[in-house]
């Protein structure tokens, strides 16, 4: 034995073990993403309705956060910043509420829109599937709506001199006012770029890769105006929270009369969005990727 490997007392220092195999931090490829996206699907589908309920509305009040974000952001700026610098100021801030549910694990109808690959397959019953999309929905309703609620009571919408309130009042009159067609087609779009954020975070295997896949493609819906069903369930709840409870100090300092925000028509366009969302997810995303990755091929 070499004893100058040894201490002054005569102790061996026992050899190093050999290094853990690296973690490989390399992304999904997208077949692979395909595959991961249809075996979620599955798991999503083996979720019992009470469980599926409380993870809905957590996304719901997550979508909310994010609503709330980006409210409070573009609050002021008119006549101070472009429109569309506004516009992208908060996109980029309501990535917070797509981040919450990917990293934070909620379950969010938009992006649960993919699950028609795993049905493609023939891995999920359309039933499992209808099952877990009108669980999510009203789970998200109830999120949304309720953040919108917690929102109203503290008073934060009268923050800025009721400029956030402003704000929030424009998001529910403009949205719930839109032509329905307008609504289904500005629908389609947002929820093409929810589910490419889905999918991007599907692929990458770090929190930081996850929060930066999502981002851009999120962004890019708030900013260019797109419409999603989970976030009008907050914007358009608060705002019709406002216009019948708020304070007379609070239109004073606005220096104009509440808005008349139209009820049934906001419930024919989030009939519209929640329609073009789907189609925009389930068929311009989940169908072309299945059909491209995951449909039997003749060799």
């Amino acid at each position: 034995m070499n004893m100058d490997s040894k201490d002054p007392a005569g102790w061996t220092p026992p050899a190093q073990p050999l290094s853990p195999v690296t973690q490989n931090l390399d992304a999904l490829m997208p077949d692979a993403i395909a595959l991961a996206a249809e075996n979620l699907g599955v798991k999503k589908a083996h979720y019992d309705t009470p469980t599926l309920f409380a993870l809905a509305v957590l996304a719901g009040a997550f979508i909310a956060l994010g609503g709330l974000f980006a409210t409070v952001a573009m609050s002021g700026a008119e006549g101070m910043l472009p429109y569309g610098v506004t516009r992208l100021l908060g996109g980029l801030v309501f990535s917070l509420g797509l981040i919450l549910v990917i990293v934070g694990g909620a379950q969010l109808f938009t992006g649960d829109a993919l699950m028609v690959m795993a049905w493609a397959s023939g891995r999920l019953h359309g039933r499992e599937m209808m099952r877990v999309w009108t669980t999510v929905w009203l789970g998200n309703f109830v999120g949304a709506a309720g953040t919108a609620l917690l929102v109203f009571l503290s008073g934060q919408y009268m923050f800025g001199h009721g400029a956030v309130g402003a704000s929030a009042l424009y998001f529910a009159v403009s949205k719930s006012s839109l032509p329905t067609g307008q609504a289904f087609f500005l629908g389609i779009l947002c929820n093409v770029l929810v589910c490419l954020a889905v999918w991007l975070a599907l692929g990458a295997r770090s929190v930081g890769d996850k929060i930066l896949a999502i981002t851009f493609p999120v962004s890019a819906f708030v900013a260019a105006g797109f419409e999603h069903c989970v976030a009008n369930m907050y914007f358009v709840p608060l705002g019709l929270l406002i216009e019948w409870g708020a304070p007379d100090s609070f239109w004073a300092d606005l220096g104009r009369a509440p808005p008349s925000i139209p009820v049934g028509h906001y419930l024919v366009n989030l009939g519209a969005v929640t329609l073009g969302n789907w189609i925009g997810g389930a068929l311009l995303v989940g169908a072309v990727y299945w059909f491209i990755y995951r449909r039997p091929k003749q060799h």
